[in-house]
């Protein structure tokens, strides 16, 4: 099964691949076990849309894991609305793959690119799965100019000067606050480097929506359009969007919009409601997440973030207000 996902042709094949992880988790995860015995009442899925979704919250409260699995490392969010979720990781290579893998299907090969970073809060707090992708983009990118640059904003200009110079492709990825700091402090035209906001003012400074964000960006650097990457502590899988704030996913993931005033229902494309999540890489800990964000899906499967649920927790990963 493990050895399947990442080659998924077709929705049969994820369908096929998630209702064997169903029956998987429902024999090996005790807290998805409990939770999926008191929503289903004794029904079995046949279709990936009566699997039962694990509330985020569970990861603040519960160890999600399978039974039998050593713990590798554990990821932990942000913590900006106070307790911080935790995720128990069995099997790093399972997010290397699915992260490596992800990028060359929308970016293409790493080592083509100067991998740089903007993330000063997600390094200082420690344990962020987005540190860890990152990291391993910038190691995989072999370029000596790929690296971290914290709130170095000075040397992050010079840096970003000298690849455009040499029209080297270049991502720089972002959390939102340091991106604004640096687009006040250093604004100039990129014409080889793509912008990747990873979201989160953090209480920073003031947020914005994403529209209003990304103006501000396009005209500080003079692009076409900002990048976004849509991913969570909880989750192995990451979406991206390269315009308007439509993202996509890989064949692995699927995004499903369930009602808000109805947990247990799925609404269909083009209508608001909460994001539920299938990462078939997520094996080990939970592949069926039910988060606190809103948005809606399209007819070809791509998808926006609307905003989040009143009374949630501020989110890590793509913050945003409504």
């Amino acid at each position: 099964m493990q050895s399947d996902i990442f080659n998924i042709k077709s929705d049969e094949e994820f369908e096929e691949i998630a209702l064997q992880l169903f029956k998987y988790q429902i024999i090996n995860n005790p807290i998805y076990k409990n939770y999926a015995k008191l929503v289903l009442r004794n029904k079995t899925p046949i279709n990936i849309y009566e699997i039962p979704f694990l509330p985020i919250d569970f990861f603040k409260s519960n160890e999600v894991i399978c039974k039998n699995k050593n713990v590798e490392t554990i990821f932990l969010s942000s913590g900006t609305g106070g307790e911080r979720s935790k995720h128990l990781i069995s099997d790093i290579e399972l997010y290397k793959q699915s992260f490596l893998k992800s990028f060359e299907l929308f970016y293409g090969d790493v080592s083509q690119y100067c991998i740089l970073s903007l993330l000063p809060n997600y390094r200082e707090q420690g344990a962020s799965s987005l540190v860890y992708m990152v990291d391993e983009l910038i190691k995989e990118s072999k370029n000596k100019l790929s690296g971290f640059y914290l709130n170095n904003y000075e040397k992050l200009a010079e840096t970003i000067n000298v690849v455009e110079e040499k029209n080297q492709k270049t991502i720089l990825f972002g959390v939102t606050y340091a991106l604004l700091d640096f687009a006040e402090q250093f604004p100039t035209k990129l014409k080889s480097t793509i912008i990747i906001e990873t979201g989160g003012s953090k209480g920073k400074r003031k947020e914005y929506i994403k529209e209003e964000l990304h103006n501000i960006l396009k005209q500080s650097f003079c692009l076409e359009n900002i990048h976004s990457e849509y991913g969570m502590t909880e989750l192995l899988s990451q979406s991206y969007s390269k315009s308007n704030g439509v993202f996509k996913s890989p064949p692995w993931k699927k995004i499903i919009i369930r009602d808000p005033h109805d947990p247990f229902s799925i609404v269909e494309a083009n209508k608001t409601g909460g994001i539920n999540i299938i990462d078939l890489a997520n094996i080990y800990s939970c592949p069926f997440i039910a988060t606190q964000d809103l948005g809606k899906t399209y007819e070809d499967e791509s998808f926006s973030i609307l905003g989040r649920f009143d009374n949630s927790d501020l989110r890590g990963c793509n913050q945003l207000t409504i």
